[in-house]
């Protein structure tokens, strides 16, 4: 898929995220988010809620029963746990995103790879989520933007789960909020997995309105 050759118009935030780091914020309805790879194969991990009752939030099952598909692109949009839009994808140059890798943490890290006192996206989502009021009973299995987890035969997965990113530099996705949401982003600092290329890079960030 080819990328865009120009910055959105009526531009609201612009910025850099650092390799490995957490960011939140509130969209009102009909607001975009652009998530721009600025490197290529860095994971993205990705939560939003309903701004106004985050009881209400991103559901996995409903999100992949509606695209009918377990990765996501353009024209998919993300349900909720009562089954409504929260976001959609609006603009996709990589066309593949995961939604069953979740995210790494310090325990899982430890579990899988043997390696001791790493954080990971789901500390960044506590550090993301607690302005909001919202911990560790808030996190639910999350979007990766970026990622490869292909599922093969007989509905085995890769021995590191995640193979190796498809987008490349400059590669973006557009989220339109169809509500208020919060948005919770952790830009994955993994090394142990492809995750994130085995070298975590910055991302930009982007908030329009069209």
């Amino acid at each position: 898929m080819s990328k865009s050759s120009g910055l959105p118009t009526n531009i609201v935030s612009d910025e850099i995220l650092a390799a490995g780091a957490p960011w939140g914020r509130v969209l009102g309805r009909g607001e975009v988010l652009r998530i721009v790879d600025i490197e290529g194969k860095q994971g993205v991990d990705f939560l939003c809620y309903n701004a106004l009752d985050p009881l209400e939030r991103y559901h996995a099952p409903n999100t992949i029963k509606r695209a009918q598909s377990l990765a996501l692109t353009k024209g998919h949009a993300f349900y909720s746990d009562i089954a409504r839009p929260l976001m959609t994808i609006v603009e996709d140059t990589v066309g593949h995103h995961d939604t069953i890798g979740g995210c790494c943490s310090a325990p899982s890290n430890e579990m899988l790879y043997g390696v001791k006192g790493v954080p990971g996206c789901r500390e960044n989502f506590l550090t993301a989520l607690a302005p909001f009021g919202l911990g560790r009973r808030d996190i639910v299995p999350n979007l990766n933007f970026f990622a490869n987890v292909p599922v093969r035969q007989g509905n085995a997965l890769a021995p590191l789960m995640f193979e190796d990113s498809l987008s490349r530099a400059g590669d973006y996705l557009d989220l339109r909020a169809e509500m208020d949401v919060i948005c919770a982003i952790s830009n994955c600092p993994q090394v142990n997995n492809p995750a994130s290329g085995g070298k975590p890079t910055a991302i930009r960030l982007i908030v329009h309105r069209p």
